[in-house]
């Protein structure tokens, strides 16, 4: 019997403004511009992501009509298929590199899971992640917290009436489950 191809995890990844935003007002990204990140850090999810699953609203805030063509993640540094979870993936515009689906969220994990190829993932988005959230396909939870505070955007996870959601903390050694940071204005 043939052993099955090594499954990725899905991966949550982000990067959240100390206010608990993941985007500005319109699905902007633009704060991020200049922040410095872990040494490494971003050459390991180029190295660990296979595909992504992001959302509709984030594609079309990043879709440039002029050039018909939309961002890629990591600065360009990555490249694989991204999927687009939509309700109407008939009026999407094409885009290289991007599937656009119209299915169940478990579905689509499963189609994004396919292809990434024993790779990790990513899930962009806080409609497609609070979706993944609810129905117990997130494996783990990568958030980087940037130090600025957007005040209006998109928010990290909001689910009106729900019950908390309890995450471990994935650290070598024996780190305490909450995580203190320390910051002052920047002059």
């Amino acid at each position: 019997m043939a052993s099955s191809p090594a499954r990725g995890k899905v991966l949550w990844h982000l990067t959240m403004s100390l206010d608990g935003f993941i985007a500005g007002p319109g699905h902007s990204m633009d704060w991020m511009s200049g922040l410095s990140f872990t040494p490494g850090i971003v050459e390991e999810m180029v190295a660990t992501t296979g595909a992504i699953l992001a959302g509709r609203r984030g594609f079309d805030a990043g879709y440039d009509a002029e050039g018909g063509q939309n961002r890629r993640p990591y600065g360009g540094k990555w490249d694989g298929p991204i999927f687009v979870l939509t309700h109407h993936p008939q009026d999407a515009p094409p885009a290289a590199g991007f599937t656009f689906l119209n299915c169940d969220i478990a579905e689509a994990v499963r189609t994004g899971l396919d292809a990434a190829g024993g790779k990790n993932l990513e899930v962009f988005g806080a409609g497609v992640a609070r979706q993944c959230v609810e129905r117990g396909l997130i494996d783990e939870f990568s958030v980087h917290i940037a130090p600025v505070m957007l005040g209006d955007g998109v928010r990290l996870f909001e689910a009106p009436g729900g019950a908390p959601v309890r995450w471990d903390l994935v650290r070598d050694g024996d780190a305490p489950e909450v995580v203190d940071l320390r910051y002052r204005p920047r002059r």
